[in-house]
């Protein structure tokens, strides 16, 4: 079994462009954020589209779970791409909606996870991350044929990599992940993570119920993200499932 909330705040801009949702068989659980770029036209629609277009898909081979997972998000991430490419030539756009996405599915006590962009997932178990999503963006890129534009100023945020950009997306499978009783997920935007300190996040996932710590760290990124703040967006997991006991 797992225990799951979510909260999303527009923050201190004029529309809330995040997207977040779940949905569970017996069997299997999905789980997903997206940010809307901001800068691109329609970023809540880009988001919104993309919740769309993956709940579908996991509605319609979830019976009632996935035939094979790392497949699934595969194909999910390029539906969702093609369908804002597909929107942008439909409303004759000059520029395509674009948008963040992180999944995880929850399957046969694995968590596996695909994302694009810098909507992150982190996994903690025991008060200590043990796994997390790495950003498609200059500040975390590791290549040493990184080009120039790395320390060039306001590159730092900048991703090269979403769903919805002109060139193909990169979109990153993370190793499935076996999941222990107690273990804590959170899938969630930047305006999360950039305004609250991983030590915080890992004290609040595990000292509180998921229904009070999502709130809780939602309410200090805002504090902490000032009159300006961005979009504040985040889903918290606890998974208690035992082994002879049904998913959900």
């Amino acid at each position: 079994m797992f225990s799951v909330f979510q909260v999303s705040h527009q923050g201190g801009r004029k529309r809330n462009e995040d997207r977040m949702g779940y949905t569970y068989t017996q069997s299997a659980a999905i789980f997903l954020v997206a940010d809307g770029l901001g800068g691109h036209p329609h970023g809540d629609i880009a988001s919104q589209l993309c919740l769309q277009v993956v709940t579908t898909l996991f509605n319609k081979q979830a019976k009632p779970k996935l035939a094979h997972v790392p497949e699934f998000l595969q194909a999910a991430m390029l539906a969702a791409h093609e369908q804002l490419q597909s929107y942008a030539a439909t409303h004759a756009l000059d520029q395509t909606p674009s948008s963040t996405l992180v999944i995880s599915v929850l399957q046969d006590n694995q968590c596996y996870t695909a994302h694009c962009g810098d909507s992150r997932r982190y996994l903690l178990r025991a008060g200590q991350i043990v796994s997390r999503t790495i950003d498609h963006s200059v500040a975390e890129w590791k290549d040493s044929m990184l080009p120039a534009s790395r320390s060039a100023p306001g590159t730092k945020h900048l991703l090269y990599s979403c769903l919805g950009a002109s060139r193909q997306p990169v979109i990153e499978m993370s190793a499935p992940i076996a999941l222990e009783s107690g273990d804590r997920l959170m899938l969630c935007s930047d305006g999360l993570w950039g305004n609250v300190e991983e030590a915080d996040i890992c004290h609040g996932l595990t000292a509180n119920a998921v229904t009070e710590a999502a709130q809780e760290l939602a309410d200090l990124a805002l504090r902490q993200g000032g009159p300006y703040c961005d979009n504040v967006t985040l889903i918290a997991v606890a998974w208690e499932k035992a082994d002879n006991q049904p998913l959900a």
